[in-house]
């Protein structure tokens, strides 16, 4: 049984993902593309490891558009920022450290 060296206890419980989500400053803002194509960008959340590539998934169903991983950010086509937060919050992200752009 491994020790996770944050919390203390074991890594099976997976309580670090839930820690995790609770202390990150995630930024979410609007950047257009080619042809006048709106992309909502997500940063912030791939410094904890978190399983970035599951919330993309969540994030892309709940919304039915296209998106990805690059870097360390998920990016959304269309402008979703009017309804990010909620979705966020859903998540199991702290309300506090969702910070909304332009």
């Amino acid at each position: 049984m491994e020790i996770d060296p944050i919390t203390g206890l074991p890594k099976e419980l997976g309580i670090i993902e839930e820690i995790s989500k609770e202390n990150l400053k995630v930024k979410v803002y609007m950047v257009k593309r080619k042809f006048g194509k709106k992309y909502t960008i997500i940063g912030g959340i791939a410094d904890q490891g978190l399983d970035v590539r599951d919330i993309t998934k969540k994030l892309k169903q709940k919304f039915a558009t296209g998106g990805c991983f690059k870097g360390s950010k998920i990016e959304l086509q269309g402008d979703h920022r009017s309804k990010m937060k909620t979705v966020l919050i859903e998540l199991g992200f702290k309300s506090e450290n969702i910070e909304i752009g332009s």
